[in-house]
């Protein structure tokens, strides 16, 4: 059981006639709350602000500050703001409700009251206040197992690397000469040489999200052509685009100020990606334009397109596209596209559209 279950619920009244204090107060306690009865707004906001109350039945018409006021003052208040206020008032124009919802109120009952009313209201919002804290509590224990299992994620990829680099290097260093006599080693090597970059590149991508998310990554921001670095990733990925066609739509330069790496890799990253869903025989463009106060870049592919109800997710840590076909993808490179394109306060969205191939897109904002 949580806390609000151990404990009795506290109830605060404030009104100013004295009867109707008592009537409310013999009612709440008759029904195992704990009551709390004062007869004006000043002291409302200090008993509130002392005994965090979880309930609080309000009258507004009051000497001094009246109910309006101490509520308003109550929502201002971020210590007190959650507190659900019932107001209890003779005032019954559909303006006064309407006012008192406006600034926040949860309910409205108008004088004369009924007893059972009442009763019922307090026991309907407490029990909303109840699933509310269970639903707060829950989140939080979330958030904490997320952030446990980004902490361990990220010391098992941050002493992967060193073991990961020298497997790399040894590949390196095996004799040319010896892997062109024997073919079929060469392959293997290869191969194990590919396989190693891939797992480099996935530990650098959860490395630097981690980094973006906590914002400890800062940009290494330069003026350059973003035509010129589309150029040079569109001509790399020709290297492994087995078949596939790559190019490059961009009138002229397109200038803007950014971290050249990081724009670099989210190029290659929705590039591959590209090529990855891409048909052999199929193709894969590049798109560049000058927008209002912004520069878009769009790789669109050909490809078998993503269900509307990826879309949604599929720039999350982890998620995975599923095709008719397979499912694929760490979902770590989509991740890291869109924090180090929001990094740059641009934004990042995919269109598709089953079966007619896949849109990525991403602004940076001008100079």
């Amino acid at each position: 059981m949580n806390e609000s279950q151990d404990r009795k619920w506290r109830i605060l009244i404030v009104d100013d006639a004295p009867q109707n204090l008592r009537l409310l107060e013999t009612m709440l306690v008759d029904q195992g709350y704990q009551v709390f009865a004062l007869p004006s707004g000043e002291m409302a906001l200090r008993a509130a602000a002392r005994d965090n109350p979880d309930l609080i039945l309000l009258d507004i018409l009051m000497p001094g500050i009246d109910g309006y006021e101490v509520c308003t003052r109550l929502k201002a208040d971020p210590q007190l703001k959650h507190i659900p206020v019932l107001f209890l008032s003779a005032l019954n124009e559909p303006w006064d409700k309407i006012r008192a919802f406006r600034i926040g109120a949860v309910d409205y009952i108008t004088k004369p009251f009924q007893l059972e009313e009442v009763e019922a209201r307090v026991r309907c919002h407490l029990e909303l206040r109840r699933q509310k804290q269970e639903l707060q509590s829950s989140y939080e224990k979330l958030q904490n197992l997320e952030g446990l299992r980004d902490s361990l994620v990220h010391m098992v990829v941050h002493d992967m690397r060193a073991p990961l680099t020298v497997f790399l290097m040894a590949l390196d260093s095996i004799d040319g000469q010896m892997l062109a006599r024997d073919p079929v080693l060469q392959e293997i090597v290869n191969l194990a040489r590919q396989s190693a970059r891939q797992l480099t590149q996935m530990a650098n991508n959860l490395l630097d999200i981690s980094r973006l998310e906590a914002s400890e990554m800062p940009l290494q921001r330069s003026r350059g052509d973003l035509v010129a670095l589309a150029r040079t990733v569109v001509e790399s990925s020709r290297t492994f685009s087995e078949g596939r066609q790559v190019r490059l739509e961009a009138d002229g330069p397109l200038w803007a100020a950014y971290d050249a790496d990081l724009i670099q890799r989210v190029l290659h990253n929705m590039v591959g990606n590209a090529l990855k869903f891409t048909p052999k025989e199929g193709e894969v463009i590049v798109q560049m334009e000058r927008a209002d106060r912004h520069v878009r870049v769009a790789v669109i592919d050909n490809g078998p397109g993503i269900p509307p109800s990826f879309q949604e997710k599929i720039f999350e840590k982890f998620s995975q596209v599923e095709t008719r076909q397979k499912r694929s993808g760490t979902g770590l490179g989509l991740a890291f596209c869109k924090l180090a394109v929001e990094a740059h306060g641009g934004e990042v969205a995919v269109r598709s559209e089953v079966g007619r191939g896949s849109t990525f897109w991403f602004t940076l904002p001008l100079p």
